[in-house]
């Protein structure tokens, strides 16, 4: 991973720079295992559904994300058989919910 591909970070991240890698590595290891589908709800919303043994990772990662881009808020709960994320932004940092959403894609199961 180099720089290039964090370039969709905003400067509204307070995340040190040298922990932003290992953090997108954390997002896509959730993704890798626990994603099995996303819908865009609206613009400023995604919803991703997990498989609910990810409930403790996904909302502790979801807990030091909101604390270095409160910009994110992240919203849990459950249709009966998933985990549901859901991802809002302000319409301003549509961009950086637009690029999680492509990451997100490329890591799920197919």
């Amino acid at each position: 991973m180099t720089t290039k591909d964090l370039g969709w970070v905003p400067d509204a991240c307070t995340l040190p720079t040298a922990e932003r890698p290992l953090r997108l590595i954390e997002f896509d290891e959730l993704f890798a295992t626990a994603l099995r589908g996303q819908q865009r709800i609206a613009k400023t919303n995604l919803r991703w559904r997990l498989h609910p043994g990810a409930e403790e990772t996904a909302r502790e990662l979801a807990g030091r994300e909101s604390a270095c881009c409160s910009f994110f808020t992240f919203t849990f709960s459950t249709d009966g058989k998933d985990l549901l994320l859901d991802v809002t932004v302000p319409g301003a940092h549509v961009d950086v919910l637009d690029a999680l959403a492509a990451r997100s894609a490329s890591g799920m199961p197919a």
